[in-house]
Formats: structure tokens, C-alpha cells, sequence
């Protein structure tokens, strides 16, 4: 079973720190699963908005998917096209 870490996003939004919190995540694991807050947004496309630019920051081998207000982030070994 793949291992799963976990991060919240809150009202700060995408930071450099959070993005580099991220990645350190993923250097134990291969599933990361960011809760977003309620003080962060209660909105679909703004929750779209913020896995596009995770995505757009950490680079190609990764994808996300997004179920409600939280963000399911797979890492893969070789680049996703």
C-alpha cells in the first residue's frame, strides 16, 4: 500500500515554504493528500486554480486529483506527459 503523507493549506495560500514543505514530504512518501481550509476557500475553481499551480511549481512528474477541498498529489518515477 503506497504511503500517503498529509499537509493543510491554509489562508496563506501557495508559498514557497509550503512548496518546499511539499517536496520534503515527498521524499518519504509517494501520495501526498493537502487538506485545503476553510479559511484558505470554499470554492471550486479557486481549488482547481491551486492544485494547477502545485503542479506548475513542484514539475512534470507529478498529478493531482482532486476529490472535494482536498488534493490528492502522486509522485511518479518518470516524467507525466
Amino acid at each position: 500500500m503506497p504511503r500517503t503523507g498529509k499537509i493543510q493549506l491554509g489562508k496563506n495560500g501557495i508559498t514557497e515554504s509550503f512548496i518546499e514543505s511539499l517536496k520534503n514530504i515527498f521524499k518519504n512518501h509517494e501520495n501526498v493528500k493537502i487538506s485545503i481550509l476553510k479559511n484558505a476557500t470554499r470554492n471550486k475553481e479557486e481549488t482547481m486554480e491551486m492544485s494547477d499551480k502545485i503542479l506548475e511549481q513542484l514539475g512534470k512528474r507529478y498529478t493531482t486529483k482532486i476529490i472535494g477541498f482536498t488534493i490528492m498529489v502522486k509522485k511518479w518515477r518518470k516524467e507525466v506527459r
